[in-house]
């Protein structure tokens, strides 16, 4: 991915990892398009910058989706990067039974999203010079929370789709992932400011070094998520899957 002159639509843009993204990669001289469902947020990601524009999206409607698609294009056709950052996470109890909506929402929003719009969006990005698709998933993809099941299980799933699309689009469209620790941002309540956690500037300024390497890594990977990553590699899944459970759960109890 080339570092400067791209333009480049960010999902989930108005808040979080997204906002940050959108705003550093506009910083290194890119036209920037954040998405999202809420128009306020948008607006306050990209206020004072110029070559940053907002557009809303629901990534839950199909249909919006296509819509959406057709407008981007036509309103930005030198659009040639892709970063599906929108997501949603969901602690469950998946030891009775329960409601499944969360469950569901998280499915369409974290699976279904990024698939419908990459589909929506790839036959223009073939077409385009220095193409790219970002798909951010999560540490949780390789060793998951098991309070939240159904998001762990999206991420591992676009870690999959994204390995799958790396071969099939070789040489036509660049596929890198970008895989986050545990980030402070408003993902779930009180996250912004649980001890633990990365601090969003920090993450970011990992990830944009690690943006700038060329050729761009095709896994983005700060050092926080490393042990994750690897861990099944290493041998050490079983102890990490402990490990990480068992600090997240003493975060969430506020100890």
């Amino acid at each position: 991915m080339t570092p400067t002159g791209n333009t480049i639509l960010v999902t989930g843009g108005g808040s979080g990892i997204g906002a940050a993204l959108a705003q550093r990669f506009h910083d290194a001289g890119n036209t920037v398009i954040v998405a999202g469902r809420r128009q306020a947020a948008l607006d306050e990601t990209i206020a004072g910058r110029e070559r940053m524009h907002a557009m809303t999206l629901d990534v839950e409607d199909a249909s919006a989706i296509d819509t959406f698609a057709a407008r981007l294009v036509a309103e930005h056709p030198a659009l040639n990067v892709l970063v599906n950052n929108a997501g949603i996470m969901k602690l469950e109890d998946a030891t009775t039974r329960r409601d499944l909506a969360d469950a569901e929402a998280t499915i369409v929003t974290n699976l279904l999203g990024p698939i419908r719009l990459t589909n929506a969006l790839v036959d223009h990005l073939k077409a385009q010079p220095n193409a790219a698709i970002v798909n951010v998933t999560s540490g949780l993809g390789f060793v998951p929370l098991t309070a939240a099941p159904t998001y762990s299980a999206t991420k591992a799933a676009i870690h999959s789709y994204t390995v799958s699309l790396r071969r099939s689009l070789a040489g036509r469209v660049e596929l890198i992932e970008l895989a986050p620790p545990g980030v402070q941002t408003d993902l779930t309540p009180g996250q912004a400011t649980r001890p633990g956690y990365l601090p969003l500037v920090d993450f970011i300024d990992e990830v944009m070094a690690l943006f700038g390497r060329q050729p761009t890594p095709r896994e983005i990977l700060v050092e926080r998520v490393r042990p994750i990553r690897e861990a099944e590699a290493d041998g050490q899944f079983d102890e990490r899957l402990a490990t990480l459970n068992e600090m997240a759960e003493k975060a969430r109890a506020g100890g």
